[in-house]
């Protein structure tokens, strides 16, 4: 009776961390277009996930483009800076080295591994230098894990990913990327 009772209560606790998750809706478009949400792990990177929201309800998302795409390891947009198609602020000499002009946000690593559909936080040679771009892995990359800040995972979607116009060999995006055309939290 025990385990029955243990049993119920764990489906009940991760039924409602699954209703009470943050979720992310990203509509994509360009050469391909398509819905990807995205759950955002707030337990695990909280400062992480506060800045993403703040900026989605901001609607600084809105119209940057995936500008970096290694087929075989992942997709990099959230240059809000240099990225966005939609504003022409798309700067291709750029893209990359932008953010937003919110502060950069210390590290939150995790033992979380970096795996097909895992969302990290881009940043530079300092562990503390992630702002507003992140990328969408295709597949496993386990020199990543502790590495970089996991921020959610795709919970719809990856058939979408698995489209996104792909880069040269250094993942640099020729020509017009696709790009977020918006990017909300769904309501809970």
């Amino acid at each position: 009776m025990k385990i029955k009772v243990i049993a119920i209560m764990l489906l009940y606790c991760s039924s409602v961390s699954i209703l009470l998750a943050d979720i992310v809706r990203i509509e994509v478009s360009g050469e391909i277009s398509g819905t990807i949400d995205i759950e955002l792990f707030t337990s695990v990177a909280p400062k992480h996930v506060a800045q993403i929201k703040q900026l989605v309800k901001a609607g600084s998302y809105n119209g940057v483009a995936f500008h970096r795409v290694i087929e075989g390891f992942m997709a990099q947009t959230g240059d809000i800076l240099y990225g966005n198609i939609a504003e022409k602020h798309y700067i291709p000499s750029k893209v990359g080295t932008g953010g937003s002009s919110l502060s950069n946000i210390v590290a939150e690593f995790s033992d979380l591994p970096f795996q097909r559909g895992i969302v990290g936080m881009a940043r530079s040679q300092d562990p503390n230098s992630a702002n507003s771009q992140f990328f969408i892995m295709f597949k496993e990359a386990a020199h990543l894990n502790s590495q970089y800040t996991a921020v959610g995972k795709v919970l719809a979607g990856m058939d979408v990913v698995d489209k996104i116009k792909r880069g040269s060999s250094n993942g640099i995006v020729p020509g017009v990327p696709d790009f977020m055309k918006s990017v909300v939290l769904v309501p809970n």
